[in-house]
């Protein structure tokens, strides 16, 4: 009886401590409603210039607190068929079969596993990205752009941050020429503190 009675108090004490350390956390929600968060994409054209895009639809959240940085996560689902190139036909193509593919793959997804902190606004995050039905451990660098009060009474917080993909590496094989193998992949994310 004094078993189960520990055992009981133990288990409501953890649950009531992750319910408050839960309750605490600094959950962000990308605001995409204001349009102030972008995710764009610039592949070189011949090696003579760069091709740029912006994917229009896309959704996600971040937990981060300054004092505990280390403990960042983020995660973000871009639907693949909102990418824009600013040329219809260009991007009938690149959501074809030969790159997207968006009828089969019609999301690309972000999910964090671990930050690392450089300095007080700047860091390495590494995750899982997924994409064209391959899914790859990558990492690349962000920096914090800012957080603080916003005029409508809420709070902010804004990251960017860059990393270039190898398109073979997902299963998109199409020849565009040696100076157009990889792709860059750039986010600026501002969130809105839930």
């Amino acid at each position: 009886m004094k078993k189960l009675l520990l055992a009981s108090t133990f288990t409501a004490l953890s649950a009531g401590l992750l319910i408050s350390a839960s309750a605490n956390a600094a959950d962000y929600k990308v605001d995409i409603e204001g349009q102030h968060a972008f995710i764009n994409f610039k592949i070189k054209h011949l090696g003579y210039s760069w091709l740029t895009g912006t994917f229009k639809t896309f959704d996600g959240k971040f937990n981060y607190d300054k004092n505990k940085a280390a403990d960042s996560q983020i995660e973000v689902v871009i639907q693949t068929k909102s990418l824009d190139s600013n040329h219809a036909e260009r991007d009938k193509h690149l959501k074809g079969k030969d790159f997207l593919n968006v009828a089969k793959y019609p999301t690309a997804t972000f999910k964090s596993t671990k930050y690392t902190p450089t300095d007080a606004d700047s860091g390495v995050i590494e995750g899982t990205f997924e994409l064209h039905g391959v899914t790859k451990n990558i990492s690349f660098p962000i920096d914090k752009i800012g957080e603080g009060k916003d005029p409508w009474g809420g709070y902010r917080a804004g990251f960017s941050g860059t990393t270039s993909l190898k398109m073979a590496d997902y299963g998109m094989s199409y020849n565009l020429g040696p100076a157009s193998t990889h792709v860059e992949l750039e986010l600026y994310i501002e969130g809105v503190r839930q």
